[in-house]
């Protein structure tokens, strides 16, 4: 019987939006399993490995000029950048707002799959994980840009499934739910300000979507990448795997007020 073990040893890997939060947690992760990772990011501050806006096409290829000077090729790629995007209904949106959520989140994963596919297939090996969200299972009031884009990239997700299957590439997608940390505690109290509730009431609302009625960890997202790309799941290919505690809706509204739920990522 075959031993496959989630060990990560002498492959390299790319994390996109890396310099903090879910993206930085994947990159630690990777890294603990063994894997030679680089992070890029579009924000300086972040201190990513690479500077790179993945909605310009010259500045993704670039980008992959480097990484092929400095590792040699490529075994897995983190689809994990993404953006919020605008909040209102579809008649209030910004276009110019909605076009740059569809821009990043779909486009970008496009530019960074395509180049990071070149690679892979030199090899006929590879593992790559789309970051969706429970957003993208559900309609989303006052999200269009955003659940669209996660829509599109569990779609995404299951076509180049299929079409690099047979090249020993595999392509699944996580689903993170609401992910616990600073940025939630900031939505949360700003929420409850406006409102005039206590914090702990408009937490409990998030949590009460939830059948676990709790948040998940970015260390939670990394460990369920680590396994996908790891030989421990040799055959698992075009899956989307929820980590959020099975999120039951994201209709929840405090009073009348749905645009209470407005501004949270999941």
């Amino acid at each position: 019987m075959n031993n496959y073990t989630t060990s990560l040893a002498g492959r390299t890997a790319l994390v996109t939006g890396g310099g903090a939060g879910i993206g930085a947690a994947i990159a630690r992760t990777l890294r603990a399993a063994g894997a030679e990772v680089r992070t890029c990011d579009v924000d300086r501050a972040t201190e990513p490995d690479l500077v790179c806006d993945v909605n310009d096409e010259r500045a993704v290829a670039a980008m992959f000029t480097t990484l092929d000077a400095d590792l040699g090729g490529l075994d897995i790629c983190i689809n994990n950048v993404g953006v919020a995007g605008p909040t209102g209904t579809v008649d209030e949106l910004d276009p110019t707002e909605f076009d740059r959520c569809i821009g990043v989140n779909i486009g970008g994963t496009f530019r960074v799959t395509a180049e990071a596919v070149r690679r892979m297939r030199r090899s006929s090996q590879g593992s790559i994980v789309n970051i969706s969200s429970t957003a993208g299972h559900f309609g989303y009031p006052l999200r269009s840009a955003y659940t669209a884009s996660k829509w599109a990239i569990e779609g995404l997700t299951h076509t180049w499934a299929m079409e690099l299957g047979r090249f020993g590439i595999r392509v699944n997608g996580i689903a993170p739910g609401t992910i616990a940390g600073p940025r939630m505690q900031g939505v949360i109290d700003r929420e409850a300000e406006n409102l005039g509730v206590d914090p702990a009431t408009v937490k409990a609302r998030y949590q009460d979507q939830v059948s676990m009625r709790t948040f998940v960890d970015g260390s939670d997202i990394a460990a369920a990448a680590a396994f996908l790309c790891s030989d421990a799941a040799r055959f698992i290919n075009g899956q989307i795997l929820s980590v959020d505690g099975h999120t039951e809706t994201l209709r929840t509204s405090f009073g009348d007020d749905t645009r209470a739920v407005s501004d949270i990522t999941f």
